[in-house]
């Protein structure tokens, strides 16, 4: 155990100045074993400090590590982490909110990896939840992707659980690695598949999953003339607590790039405007000619930072989150980031390629 004096002091208010942050240092904490302080943590938000999903978080990456935690408390605003050493085991984390699940993942996975054998989470919260990635984008996208460091998890969805009650519940199988291998994806190729579901949840009728597939599949229709757009219309029965709609499209390449458009009803919404927003967003993240999108970006960087080599992804512009993302990791790991901006001669398309030396973190529990 580090002593409190050595602890990284990490200022919660950087950049994009959110949640992030947090996930980022404290997965980052547990796996190389040093000691973070956090202050500021989401000054500028409307409601700073820990909210639910935050402190869950929190306390499952402290029990991941069989660490010790101060000043976790909703609201808060400062917390210290030490973490000790990281076990595998069973973990339940509820949110007791909609808060999301999916970002519960996005903190725990990575500490998880570096355990002694595989672990079972079982989180509890919003599956399907604003200002986070849906779990359909988990699955889909975030997955396939991560699993070519060499991260292999399951993903087992129990119950969808929806704003304002949450109530859902994921079951996420995680297999540890001895290292994290570097990825290269600089060739997106051509789009060769675009694919969707579109859900109804509870109360809500049938209709509106069919006006969101029938908007969607339009407004892609405009631009993507050549190619069969299944947007599957879904009612969700046994498996969804509380009402809910939603859609998500994914499109694949022949490199396997794998790009996503997601959007979730809302009260006095129009099922079409879900559809076209989800479709336009998709559109949006395909026309640079990168090879992940704005969601997938910044997800990455954690993984880039812990790989052993060189890794190289090209995307299009480079986000806030993905850049805070990227000042965290060069804090706490010796990885070493660049970015460079490619002009396309072809197009007027300009990507980046986000280069990262990585730490070359050993697990050292295997």
């Amino acid at each position: 155990m580090k002593m409190d004096s050595e602890a990284v002091e990490i200022d919660g208010s950087v950049m994009e100045g959110g949640g992030q942050i947090l996930r980022v240092s404290a997965a980052l904490s547990c796996i190389t074993g040093s000691s973070i302080k956090i202050t500021k943590i989401r000054a500028g938000r409307s409601t700073p400090g820990l909210r639910p999903q935050h402190l869950t978080g929190l306390q499952l990456v402290s029990d991941l590590c069989s660490g010790s935690l101060q000043g976790a408390s909703i609201g808060s605003t400062d917390i210290s982490l030490t973490p000790g050493k990281t076990r595998a085991g069973n973990y339940t984390a509820d949110t007791q909110t909609a808060g999301s699940v999916c970002l519960l993942l996005q903190v725990a996975l990575p500490c998880a990896l570096y355990a002694d054998a595989a672990s079972l989470l079982c989180l509890k919260g919003g599956t399907n939840a604003e200002m986070a990635p849906q779990i359909d984008y988990t699955i889909k996208v975030f997955k396939p992707i991560v699993e070519k460091f060499g991260v292999h998890f399951d993903c087992d969805i129990r119950m969808r659980g929806f704003y304002p009650k949450g109530g859902g519940e994921v079951m996420v199988t995680v297999n540890p690695i001895k290292e994290l291998t570097p990825v290269t994806m600089t060739e997106r190729g051509n789009i060769t598949k675009i694919y969707g579901r579109a859900y109804v949840a509870g109360v809500l009728p049938f209709k509106l999953a069919k006006d969101m597939s029938a908007a969607a599949v339009r407004t892609i229709r405009k631009e993507i003339k050549e190619l069969y757009i299944n947007i599957q219309p879904q009612q969700e029965k046994e498996k969804a607590c509380g009402n809910g709609n939603g859609i998500i499209i994914i499109a694949e390449s022949s490199t396997g790039c794998v790009f996503a458009g997601s959007a979730l009803g809302k009260k006095g919404v129009y099922a079409d405007k879900v559809g076209i927003e989800a479709a336009e967003m998709l559109l949006k993240n395909i026309r640079h000619n990168g090879c992940v999108d704005e969601f997938l970006q910044d997800q990455l960087i954690i993984f880039m930072a812990l790989a052993k080599g060189t890794s190289r992804i090209r995307t299009g512009a480079v986000t806030l989150h993905t850049q805070t993302a990227i000042h965290i990791a060069e804090q706490l790991t010796q990885a070493k980031f660049t970015i460079t901006k490619c002009e396309d001669e072809l197009s007027r398309n300009i990507t980046y390629i986000i280069e990262c030396q990585g730490s070359g973190a050993v697990n050292p529990n295997l």
